[in-house]
């Protein structure tokens, strides 16, 4: 008798621990600075109608479950969805909250996750409608959304942010403005930040973010690192190390397995006038994209 005991125990401490590992949601997340298109760049050498492709291929080869994007068009979007065709995005652009100017857009897989809910805010005191806020010389936008995911039904909130450049009241503002969003909308549900901060990890509105018992830096809860570059690169002409403008940052229910600064390039081939045929090694951004493979608890 005592065996079957023992026997019905261990059956029992098996199907919990089955229990428990299929509970925990495995979700690629990455943030990406598109690089918005530009005459100048094109000039270069560096048009948005090489780049996209790249990234395409790059979003379907590292398996991007959801990702929030920086700086891209109207445009620029819709022509990544030419090539993604499985993903849907959400956004709107932040000079007319429509379809003007660079977008904070979120790309999602349409047949992983429901959309239950989205909205837009401005990174100022008035944050209903475009504006510029604190010191920032630009109008800056969030965009956040409510995803189920379709398979367990779990659901987390995720917001994308593009930071002022220059405004360092702005970017600290913008920070505390951001966890006063998260608290508005209930802490307990899980919780993704990504974005182009413009600031790296030693700067004051990434500790605003960092020492927030709210948010933490996925590179910080990562014991697997790809980080041999900085995540930005000026298209090959700013190299450089231990700088990360670009970040993911994740509620308490979250563990991070694996994270990556991803410095794929591509080969861009030409022919001179005189014939002759040159490679050359280019970046399909300016900004590297950051990749975090997680666990939703």
């Amino acid at each position: 008798m005592r065996l079957k005991n023992t026997n019905f125990l261990l059956l029992a401490l098996f199907l919990l621990g089955v229990n428990m590992n299929s509970s925990a949601q495995s979700l690629n997340i990455a943030t990406y600075n598109l690089r918005n298109a530009n005459h100048e760049d094109s000039l270069a050498g560096n048009g948005w109608g090489k780049r996209f492709p790249v990234i395409g291929e790059m979003a379907q080869f590292y398996d991007w479950d959801i990702w929030g994007t920086q700086e891209g068009k109207s445009w620029q979007l819709q022509d990544l969805l030419g090539v993604l065709p499985d993903y849907s995005y959400i956004g709107v652009g932040r000079d007319d909250g429509k379809t003007a100017g660079e977008y904070s857009a979120i790309f999602y897989k349409k047949n992983k996750f429901d959309l239950l809910k989205s909205g837009n805010f401005w990174l100022s005191t008035v944050t209903d409608k475009p504006n510029k806020g604190w010191d920032a010389v630009l109008p800056r936008i969030c965009t956040w959304g409510l995803f189920k995911e379709k398979k367990t039904g779990k659901t987390f909130y995720f917001y994308n942010l593009h930071m002022d450049h220059i405004g360092k009241i702005a970017r600290s503002e913008s920070a505390k403005l951001i966890l006063s969003k998260i608290k508005e909308a209930g802490v307990k549900i899980p919780v993704v930040l990504t974005g182009d901060f413009n600031v790296d990890q030693n700067s004051d509105s990434y500790k605003v973010l960092e020492t927030s018992n709210i948010l933490h830096d996925s590179y910080n809860l990562s014991k697997i690192r790809l980080d041999n570059s900085a995540s930005f690169n000026s298209y090959g002409n700013g190299l450089g190390i231990n700088e990360r403008i670009d970040h993911i940052f994740l509620s308490n229910q979250f563990t991070v397995k694996r994270y990556g600064i991803l410095n794929d390039g591509y080969v861009d081939t030409t022919i001179g006038d005189n014939g002759k045929t040159t490679h050359t090694m280019r970046y399909p951004s300016d900004h590297f994209a950051v990749m975090a493979n997680v666990d939703l608890k």
